[in-house]
């Protein structure tokens, strides 16, 4: 029997490329949750999977779509959220927008006011050139041409020396379970540290996000001071940002 629901439990992260604890609980209810892990060490042990924190994923799972494939997604969404973010930004302040295509969204929408802005994106610093009184800060480091990112020592070493007011950071994932997630461990270094220097730290969520989990937690839901999504948020996530009391945009 144990080999049989190996192999379903093997199918089934194969056909969903990553899955939440949860989900095989729900698969399997009649087994205990202390078996699924015995299971999934198993299957880890062979090669078969990667096991996670809070799941597992197949091993052709290769992290984070690609720059311009998270383009394409959910662009309505992610303007929704553009809007909401920019009532919270004050003239005058330090913002930091990570590598995130929401927060190139968000740049798209920023109005010509003085502001001192750090970003880890390429794209977004570009995008911000056609703004007189801001003043763009590209961080250093090593590129992801993939995510369009920049990470790395460097980068660390000079986000240490900043004092942000307002960091924009966008998720890959996000699940009660696990928290806030990404695909790569560059982009769990940054993140981390973004969200433990600023002043205020809000998490940019949209719908698609609810149904990933991603291999690197780089934030629990106490870590953060506001949360914006484009839809309706799933009650188990709502429950844990009112534990955290992070305000719901």
């Amino acid at each position: 029997m144990n080999s049989i629901r190996q192999k379903s439990i093997c199918d089934y992260i194969e056909s969903r490329q990553i899955v939440t604890i949860k989900e095989l609980q729900g698969l399997f209810p009649d087994v205990s949750l202390m078996t699924i892990h015995r299971d999934l060490d198993a299957l880890a042990q062979s090669g078969a999977i990667v096991k996670i924190r809070g799941g597992a994923r197949s091993v052709r799972h290769s992290g984070d779509p690609g720059f311009e494939e998270r383009l394409q997604e959910n662009n309505a969404g992610k303007l929704a959220m553009a809007y909401k973010a920019l009532t919270l930004i004050q003239p005058g302040s330090t913002v930091f927008l990570d590598a995130s295509t929401t927060n190139l969204v968000l740049a798209r929408v920023m109005p010509d006011i003085k502001l001192n802005v750090f970003t880890t994106g390429p794209n977004i610093a570009l995008e911000l050139c056609r703004l007189q009184n801001t003043n763009i800060t590209l961080c250093c480091g090593n590129l992801n041409r993939k995510t369009m990112s920049l990470s790395g020592q460097n980068t660390l070493e000079m986000l240490e020396k900043i004092n942000i007011d307002l960091a924009f950071v966008g998720v890959s994932g996000c699940t009660a379970e696990a928290g806030f997630t990404c695909g790569t461990e560059g982009d769990m270094s940054v993140k981390t540290m973004v969200l433990r220097k600023a002043r205020t730290r809000v998490l940019m969520c949209d719908k698609a996000k609810f149904s990933r989990l991603m291999p690197y937690t780089f934030a629990r839901f106490s870590d953060i001071d506001y949360f914006i999504s484009d839809d309706a948020v799933p009650e188990t996530v709502q429950a844990e940002l009112m534990k955290g009391n992070a305000k719901l945009l």
